[in-house]
């Protein structure tokens, strides 16, 4: 059940990072493009993390 709660976080992540970097992009704020591409990133790595839970089992 872990693995599809990081997966489901990670995807929700990368849209929310996404829509926060576009905006930055069009109102010329690089600090909230910045924050976009961090959360991308973050969302990134909770699907891995469900991945490799996925893989093992949930026992990470």
């Amino acid at each position: 059940m872990g693995e599809l709660k990081d997966k489901i976080k990670g995807k929700s992540n990368e849209a929310a990072g996404q829509a926060k970097e576009a905006a930055g992009k069009a109102t010329n704020n690089p600090e909230l493009k910045a924050e976009g591409e961090k959360q991308q990133l973050k969302g990134k790595g909770q699907q891995v993390k469900g991945a490799v839970k996925g893989a093992l089992g949930d026992k990470v």
